[in-house]
């Protein structure tokens, strides 16, 4: 009997899913800076599940705990909290697309430098970030890890620049793609986001002191105040001053790029709680299914959501179209890794340990299924499959977001192209078949602009990052591409 590795019956549980790589969480001068960066941490869980790490400044040194797994499975300790003193504290919590899963790319990265010590956390990916490391590599840096946020950090020990608050602004200039991005020094927390704003950033307010992360439900479970998104291409300096006061710089582009967010935030990535972009996310996945219906309309007799990731949108769907709603698969939501021997035998419970038909919702009746997205089918097929043997007269299929043609070099774990679904068949009717349902329809690209920013696409100025279905990469990709062209840097003013 052939043997299996365990990450190969991993990827059958975890089949058509896409990651993003982290989420961010940092906070200024409050006495519990640690505790609430792991609740913190704890809200964007969604975001990374590999690993998670956290920095403090107690007023002499830092502090770094790094674990691997989940937050909850090592910040609840109070022993490991002792060990985060001070009133500085930025947290990561990690899903990796760059760099080897291993504890020494687990972020915040720590340097200590001329200037001194410096932390640093991001969320994304740098497009150009190979291409530096070769430079300073070749000119006698040294990497001890292979996370691109090393790149920043040797960027800064270069610079000319005097204060650490400089010195990151030259560094990050430098660096292209989607990005946000948390540094903190002893007195400093500062945040960045690209120039594009592929990757979102807020800041938000609690006892009077700042917060930054990257979504709106880290704030809502410590009790934060949200005071706004930072802009694309943005940097805040909020400094800790000798009387306890703590000051804010905005610095900002001189000559902005428009905002151009990444739509899988609204799909997929984002917690159906948090606001992104001034949208609650929930309200644009429940718009993505009335859309779904409007455009695919289908007889049946009861809607079924793929959970989690699919139920807004299956409810929008249900309301539209009039048909019944009903939860008629159930997920187990404590798989975890596979605790069971991964040999040939078990490989055929793939997608039922996550998963399972609700019988009674489902035999003898239409079934629409209505997912977030598909990846690659393989999930797709398994879940039909199980669908139709719990008794459904027909199984049709209806994507909430379009097809995926194309890969992604901005923080979210897409396969080759090759690999992806709709470059795999001629037409629909082969994905279709390939799939075994009745019918399959995506939502168009159209239909997705609406559901989310009420405005139709905008071809010759999108207004959000989409290239994944359509082609149309918002920055050039360096690194792939080998484009040795000056890049368009914005210089950044000061007070704007």
């Amino acid at each position: 009997m052939t043997h299996l590795r365990a990450a190969e019956i991993q990827d059958e549980i975890d089949g058509d899913t896409l990651h993003e790589e982290c989420g961010v969480f940092g906070i200024l001068g409050h006495p519990d800076a640690a505790t609430l960066t792991a609740l913190g941490l704890h809200a964007l869980q969604h975001r990374g599940q590999e690993a998670a790490g956290i920095v403090t400044f107690d007023g002499k040194q830092f502090h770094t705990e790094k674990r691997m797994g989940l937050v909850g499975d090592h910040y609840t300790d109070p022993a490991i909290l002792a060990k985060l003193p001070g009133t500085i504290s930025i947290g990561h919590t990690r899903y990796s697309t760059t760099g080897e899963v291993a504890l020494r790319n687990v972020q915040p990265l720590f340097a200590e430098l001329e200037v001194g010590g410096i932390a640093i956390a991001h969320n994304g990916n740098f497009t150009n970030g190979l291409t530096l490391r070769r430079q300073i590599i070749a000119t006698g840096a040294i990497c001890q890890s292979t996370s691109d946020t090393e790149v920043v950090l040797h960027l800064i020990a270069r610079s000319r620049h005097t204060s650490t608050a400089d010195r990151f602004i030259d560094a990050i200039r430098q660096m292209e793609g989607g990005y946000s991005m948390l540094a903190m020094t002893r007195t400093k927390l500062i945040a960045a986001r690209d120039p594009t704003g592929i990757r979102p950033l807020v800041m938000g307010e609690l006892d009077g002191k700042p917060i930054f992360c990257s979504e709106t439900c880290a704030l809502d479970i410590i009790g934060a105040k949200y005071i706004r998104d930072v802009e694309n291409g943005e940097v805040i300096i909020c400094e800790i001053q000798p009387d306890g006061s703590i000051q804010i710089d905005a610095r900002k582009p001189v000559n902005p790029q428009p905002e151009r967010l990444c739509l899988f935030e609204y799909v997929y990535f984002a917690r159906p709680d948090s606001v992104v972009g001034g949208r609650n996310v929930y309200v644009a996945r429940k718009n993505m299914g009335i859309n779904l219906a409007k455009e695919s309309p289908v007889e049946a007799d009861v809607v079924v959501p793929v959970p989690d990731g699919g139920t807004p949108a299956a409810i929008g769907y249900a309301q539209a179209s009039g048909i019944p709603f009903e939860l008629g698969i159930i997920r187990n939501h404590y798989v975890g890794r596979t605790f069971i021997e991964p040999t040939q035998s078990i490989r055929a419970f793939g997608v039922k340990l996550k998963h399972s038909a609700n019988r009674a919702m489902i035999e003898g009746k239409r079934v629409v299924l209505v997912d977030d997205s598909i990846v690659r089918g393989t999930t797709s097929l398994k879940i039909v499959q199980m669908i139709r043997e719990a008794g459904a007269l027909e199984v049709h299929i209806r994507v909430a977001s379009p097809m995926i043609y194309h890969p992604d070099f901005y923080g979210i774990d897409t396969p080759d192209a090759d690999k992806l679904l709709a470059n795999q068949h001629a037409d629909l009717a082969s994905m279709c078949k390939f799939i075994g349902a009745d019918s399959l329809e995506f939502l168009s690209i159209d239909g997705l602009y609406r559901a989310v920013g009420g405005e139709k696409r905008n071809a010759a100025r999108p207004q959000f990052t989409d290239h994944y279905f359509t082609g149309d990469y918002p920055t050039r990709l360096l690194d792939k591409n080998g484009d040795n062209s000056s890049p368009k840097l914005s210089m950044l003013a000061s007070k704007g």
